[in-house]
């Protein structure tokens, strides 16, 4: 959420800002019209309420009469201030000056490749295949019991998903992170505040019914969105919180399982494990000041790229555009993985800065001197396990089908080579 002080300020550059995230320039000016009349409202409402304060006994029907139009204006403005919150609300954050003005992920911009394109002297086969044969993957079995765009992990593809844990966690808590295990349950109002929500951002998330035990006594029926990555549930970590300056940057490496529909994807990428309905993450979340909120996003763009490195996993990192980023990033890079199997790459993680965009809904605050600020919220992911095993599979397969553990996977796997049988 931005500040309704900098959107009159900026009126024209906020206009842009969302018409270059492709959405409706008219929103920002709807958003100054619901603000006028809110303000004229709380002005009414205020001279009133000043006026009643100031009267004495003697004026007892003059306070009857102004006690009659506060009843009236009262509600008026509590459905202002509610039109005006809403409204304020589809303001998305403003890309950040770097990001490339563009429409989708068609003008995203490459940055930099790491390490040669794996080439085999033989035909590569994809994860599904090899992960079939090795006893790693099973989608049918997954199937009969969930249905499509599930799995079940077995054998070494186990061991490798805790490897790939393990490789994590160890990298990031040498770094200063705390680790957690978050929730994977959301209350649904703290899962809007992280500025998913509108214009249709939530569709790709599972909606859970609350307690029915609660509406049978009578009470509110809760309900909760399922995570799509443990970042949802860290984030608001802090929230109504004021932290101290000097504490920052406080980082969080998480890991959760997660939750997508995958809306609008389907036939696309839906054999295997590259797109499924749930998978395990590790994932980074820092909360910094604003003044080094740009250089930790690099730290943790610096990170992705170290256990990928560590891996030996060739990949490119990609600047999203304007039109990639969604409505709480204000840029964000993905790194995307060299596939051999499918002959391209694909992306494996991602980190984002949100600015003090999330922290504004979530009341996030850093005391510096005498002065509250809103926090910045970055994330990250560390570690995709499913799509980080998919090119772990496809990098090191050999001819006869097995696949080659990478070196610094070895000491958690006890094994070189994961074969059959």
């Amino acid at each position: 959420m931005l500040d309704i002080a900098f959107i009159r300020d900026n009126a024209a550059a906020v206009k842009k800002a969302a018409k270059d995230k492709g959405l409706e320039p008219a929103l920002v000016d709807k958003v100054l019209e619901a603000d006028k009349k809110r303000r004229e409202l709380i002005g009414k409402v205020d001279e009133l309420r000043q006026e009643k304060n100031q009267l004495t006994e003697k004026d007892r029907d003059k306070g009857k009469k102004i006690k009659a139009e506060l009843k009236k204006l009262e509600p008026d403005l509590r459905k202002a201030e509610a039109e005006f919150e809403t409204t304020l609300k589809q303001i998305p954050n403003p890309a950040a000056d770097d990001v490339k003005v563009g429409k989708d992920e068609n003008d995203n911009e490459v940055v930099r490749n790491w390490g040669e394109k794996t080439k085999f002297d033989f035909k590569a086969k994809e994860h599904l295949e090899l992960g079939e044969a090795l006893g790693m993957i099973d989608t049918k079995r997954a199937a009969k019991v969930s249905g499509a765009r599930f799995a079940y992990l077995t054998g070494d593809a186990v061991l490798l998903e805790l490897a790939l844990v393990n490789l994590a966690m160890e990298t990031l808590i040498k770094e200063g992170f705390t680790p957690i295990v978050p929730p994977v349950l959301m209350k649904v109002p703290v899962f809007h505040d992280l500025g998913y929500s509108e214009h249709l951002g939530n569709e790709n998330y599972y909606y859970v019914a609350g307690d029915p035990d609660k509406k049978n006594q009578g009470e509110e029926e809760e309900g909760y969105y399922l995570v799509g990555t443990a970042e949802h549930s860290i984030v608001p970590f802090y929230k109504d919180e004021v932290l101290s300056a000097f504490d920052l940057p406080k980082r969080f490496v998480g890991f959760s399982s997660a939750f997508r529909r995958e809306a609008g994807s389907y036939g696309k990428d839906t054999k295997g494990i590259l797109r499924v309905h749930q998978f395990d993450k590790v994932e980074m979340v820092s909360f910094a000041r604003a003044s080094e909120s740009d250089k930790e996003h690099e730290f943790l763009l610096g990170l992705e790229e170290k256990l990928f490195q560590a891996l030996k996993i060739p990949y490119q990192v990609v600047k999203m555009c304007t039109g990639d980023l969604g409505a709480p990033a204000a840029r964000k890079y993905d790194l995307e993985a060299w596939l051999p199997g499918q002959g391209k790459y694909r992306e494996v993680t991602s980190t984002s800065t949100c600015t003090d965009f999330q922290a504004r809904r979530l009341n996030i605050k850093y005391r510096e001197g005498d002065k509250l600020k809103y926090a910045h919220t970055l994330n990250g992911t560390a570690l995709a396990i499913g799509r980080t095993i998919i090119a772990i599979m496809e990098n090191y397969q050999a001819s006869d089908g097995s696949v080659e553990v990478p070196e610094v996977l070895k000491k958690y796997l006890n094994k070189d080579v994961i074969s059959k049988g």
